[in-house]
């Protein structure tokens, strides 16, 4: 194969991964048929998605990062709390594996793990939030977190209140 062509196809494989992973970072509508009431969140581990659900047929569907072997959990809670840029303090699970944390990571800090938004949920130390890794979502890969891109959570973030009813299943 001439280095020439090796270019051109690298290049066209490389626009095609490119393009496809935009595409994936933005919410999609789509139709499903639940037993959730509009303006729930559904949340389901092990396809990594998250769904706000508007109607009985139709959902936004969002890519989203969750807990990782070990640190993953089912079950129904509320937001109780929604922030912009927050503050992060690593609760005492992370920092027994990640000593090295410091005990607050400033809002806006791109070591922040909450990225530029976070709606905490009621009963735990769990949110829904944005990342500064964005090659995490889609992954099994917090301690309990849903994880989703920036722009995601901003989206989200404009549509749900707190009181939003959230069902994590796996």
């Amino acid at each position: 194969m001439s280095k020439r062509i090796a270019v051109a196809l690298f290049a066209t494989i490389g626009a095609g991964v490119f393009l496809s992973s935009a595409a994936e970072a933005r919410p999609e509508l789509v139709s499903v048929h639940n037993q959730y009431s509009p303006g729930t969140i559904l949340v389901k581990t092990n396809e990594r998605r998250l769904y706000l659900i508007l109607d009985d047929d139709h959902a936004m569907r969002y890519p989203v990062g969750v807990g990782k072997a070990g640190k993953q959990w089912a079950g129904t809670t509320r937001i109780d709390g929604k922030y912009r840029n927050p503050a992060w303090s690593p609760p005492d699970e992370v920092k027994h594996d990640k000593p090295e944390l410091p005990e607050v990571i400033p809002g806006g800090s791109p070591r922040n793990p909450m990225g530029v938004a976070a709606m905490t949920l009621a009963g735990g130390q769990y949110a829904i939030h944005g990342t500064n890794v964005p090659g995490s979502v889609g992954g099994f890969v917090s301690y309990g977190c849903i994880r989703m891109l920036n722009t995601d959570i901003t989206d989200l973030y404009e549509r749900v209140s707190v009181g939003t009813t959230v069902v994590v299943t796996r």
